[in-house]
């Protein structure tokens, strides 16, 4: 891999945004086309970071940080990506369900995503069920994640399922679950495609869900 590359991927790791955004620009000047540092500089870095972050070596602070500062990187990219029409790694709408309003997760969740080249819908915090369904027939997600940090708000995650049943668009979109008292068996027995306990895990689960 090019210098450049390795530069904006060791930077993006330490968190300088200024800098990632200084060398993504670089890169561009010396020719590298925004797909190449887009996958060998960003992605690669933010691959390192989820690594890292599930092995315990790098905590929540840090990850955003990182996070920062890929999105620095990708705000010089982003015009170019969208001219060229780069292939993203799917369309992912994510959400906090309704009655609970607690997004950290959620946002580093989107972050970590949008690092390994997904495009991600946010809906924010406390989305009723009708309002994932709407976004579900408007964006045709491939996967549709949904979050939840308390016990009394896990029930709206079935609650979503079933409208989604209800609006026969089920089959349409995985639907990935997750947040501190969610568990892989309440995931299976709500009907869920996949769970996933951080947000590394989340980044890997979404990958093979659309492979």
């Amino acid at each position: 891999m090019s210098e450049i590359l390795q530069k904006i991927a060791a930077n993006l790791y330490e968190g300088e945004e200024d800098v990632v955004a200084a060398l993504t620009q670089e890169a561009l000047e010396q020719g590298f086309s925004p797909e190449e540092i887009l996958a060998d500089g960003l992605i690669f870095g933010m691959d390192r970071v989820g690594r890292d972050f599930k092995a315990g070596d790098l905590f929540v602070p840090e990850v955003l940080v990182a996070a920062r500062a890929m999105q620095a990187g990708m705000d010089v990219l982003r015009p170019l990506l969208a001219e060229s029409d780069v292939h993203s790694a799917g369309t992912y709408l994510i959400g906090t369900v309704a009655g609970d309003l607690h997004d950290i997760g959620k946002n580093l969740v989107r972050m970590m995503l949008e690092g390994a080249g997904f495009q991600v819908v946010d809906l924010g915090v406390d989305v009723k069920a009708e309002t994932f369904v709407a976004a579900v027939k408007e964006h045709k997600p491939h996967i549709l994640g949904m979050s939840a940090l308390l016990t009394t708000t896990m029930p709206a995650m079935k609650t979503v399922i079933e409208a989604l049943e209800q609006a026969g668009v089920r089959d349409k979109v995985k639907v990935m679950v997750g947040g501190a008292p969610v568990t892989a068996a309440y995931a299976e027995q709500i009907g869920a495609d996949a769970y996933a306990p951080d947000a590394a895990t989340a980044v890997e689960m979404a990958r093979k869900l659309v492979e």
